[in-house]
């Protein structure tokens, strides 16, 4: 029969086993975001020359650079916290921002002052498309890396006052034990809030949030009206 002081230590391992599994680092997998990455790369080789900036090969190539060493430096999981590796999502995020951003400058600038997309209603929807969808990708993105410090800040504990209020997070009856939001609830966040120019999953809670959310449904409210009174006007 063990004794007390046994007893106690091993009681005392148990607790700290638990203890361990409870902060176990929950990093979510790393190809969603790759992926959506990937898919806004192969979105700005597919725009028209017109509505992109420099020469077609630089924005994917520095894109794709980014990624590379992303994922050599946190590859699998996403539960690395690195100054470095933070650095270089947050530069990634912003590269593709600012791409998406260039794109709809110049589709408006074409749709105002004409352009040789604008004369061709299969054309103009196609480029609409493109653009429309970058930017929802984009913006998703953006809201995945800055919320809560990014994927692998909150793959180890939560903010205390996150930037996004799910609705998982307002009511922890919604989900199990330990759920964090994953990079298909922000590319949710992104399409719904284009589509419905609101949010109508995640409150925004910060100013920056709030911000970006407002610029992306502006964004997207300008594309669709824009596009599609150009597209019907050649139709007609």
């Amino acid at each position: 029969m063990p004794q007390p002081g046994c007893r106690d230590w091993m009681m005392g391992q148990v607790e700290k086993s638990e203890i361990d599994k409870e902060f176990e680092p929950a990093g979510e997998a790393r190809w969603p975001a790759a992926g959506a990455v990937l898919a806004a790369i192969v979105l700005t080789v597919l725009l028209p020359d017109g509505e992109r900036v420099g020469p077609g090969w630089l924005l994917p190539a520095i894109e794709v650079v980014l990624l590379a060493a992303i994922v050599a430096g946190d590859p699998g999981r996403i539960n690395r916290r690195s100054r470095l590796l933070r650095g270089l999502s947050i530069a990634l995020v912003t590269v593709l921002v600012l791409g998406a951003l260039s794109s709809t400058l110049l589709l408006i600038d074409a749709l105002i002052h004409g352009g040789p997309e604008t004369n061709s209603a299969d054309a103009l929807l196609s480029a609409g498309t493109t653009v429309w969808v970058s930017n929802n990708l984009a913006f998703a993105l953006l809201y995945w890396e800055l919320d809560g410090g990014g994927a692998a800040a909150r793959a180890y504990r939560l903010p205390r006052h996150p930037h996004f209020a799910f609705p998982q997070q307002q009511n922890p009856a919604l989900a199990p034990p330990g759920w964090r939001p994953r990079f298909v609830d922000y590319l949710y966040l992104g399409f719904t809030n284009a589509l419905a120019f609101s949010p109508t999953d995640a409150m925004p809670l910060v100013p920056w949030a709030k911000v970006a959310m407002a610029l992306q449904s502006f964004i997207s409210m300008g594309i669709l009206a824009l596009v599609v009174a150009r597209a019907v006007n050649i139709f007609t």
